[in-house]
């Protein structure tokens, strides 16, 4: 398994310590509902701690945006004013850990509905433009930060098996938050996603039956980064087929897949 820095769509992969062994429940999503939990973020305070990870994230933890240009301590950009925003949260004590956004289509402004769109030769737009841009949403900073994390499980005295999960569940939180853009795929009536990913990600989601298709060449923004989009139904008809176990979990026990798949 492997590990993505904060900035997970379009990062560097590093190995990471497996999950550890959670009594609780066998299952991927009975180990991460005895944990964690995702929420909407869809009132002006939980958007702001969504803003606020993503500045620690960003700014601090992996500094890929000025701090001088974020003043008051959160994260923001023109993408946020037609964007939703889901939050990862620790369940027993509430803490916000994680975020991630998908940007919305602009109905009367497709051509410039997305970020990915900025880095688009010609003929590259031209493709994506061809897809149901109406019903796609762009995956965009997908984040968890380490240092919130920490403040979460830090315990001096105890060896609680609950810390020792959480300190090395960092995997389990990622799927986490593939969840929260299910659920709001399906609660916006997105069909496609876009994005910018490093071609090594795309091997790794491709692994778990979640594949992307290119979108024109590679570009270089913080590196190589390929343009992509994937076909929700496609993608979860795929994991729930070849990888049942994240299936399960990123559709919440299939309570978010679309009827198509479900039948």
């Amino acid at each position: 398994m492997y590990r993505t820095t904060p900035h997970a769509l379009g990062s560097r992969l590093l190995p990471i310590t497996p999950v550890v062994y959670d009594p609780i429940g066998d299952s991927l999503l009975q180990r991460f509902d005895a944990h964690f939990k995702t929420l909407p973020a869809d009132t002006p305070e939980r958007i702001v701690q969504a803003q606020k990870i993503r500045y620690q994230v960003y700014c601090i933890e992996n500094p890929l945006e000025a701090t001088r240009d974020n003043p008051d301590r959160i994260e923001t950009d023109e993408f946020d004013a037609h964007a939703v925003h889901s939050l990862l949260v620790a369940r027993e004590t509430g803490a916000a850990l994680g975020t991630v956004r998908l940007i919305m289509p602009l109905p009367f402004a497709p051509e410039r509905s997305f970020a990915v769109q900025k880095l688009l030769d010609p003929n590259s737009l031209k493709v994506l433009l061809s897809l149901p841009i109406g019903s796609m949403a762009e995956v965009s900073r997908f984040s968890i930060s380490r240092h919130f994390r920490r403040l979460t499980t830090y315990s001096p005295e105890s060896e609680d098996t609950h810390v020792a999960f959480l300190s090395n569940s960092g995997p389990l939180m990622r799927l986490g938050l593939i969840q929260g853009l299910v659920r709001m795929s399906m609660q916006y009536g997105i069909t496609h996603w876009c994005a910018l990913m490093e071609p090594t990600l795309l091997r790794m989601l491709g692994a778990m039956a979640i594949r992307f298709r290119p979108i024109g060449p590679v570009v270089e923004f913080r590196g190589r980064r390929q343009p992509c989009y994937i076909n929700v139904t496609d993608m979860l008809e795929s994991v729930m087929h070849e990888r049942p176990a994240f299936g399960e979990m990123i559709t919440d026990g299939g309570s978010l897949m679309p009827c198509s798949v479900a039948a």
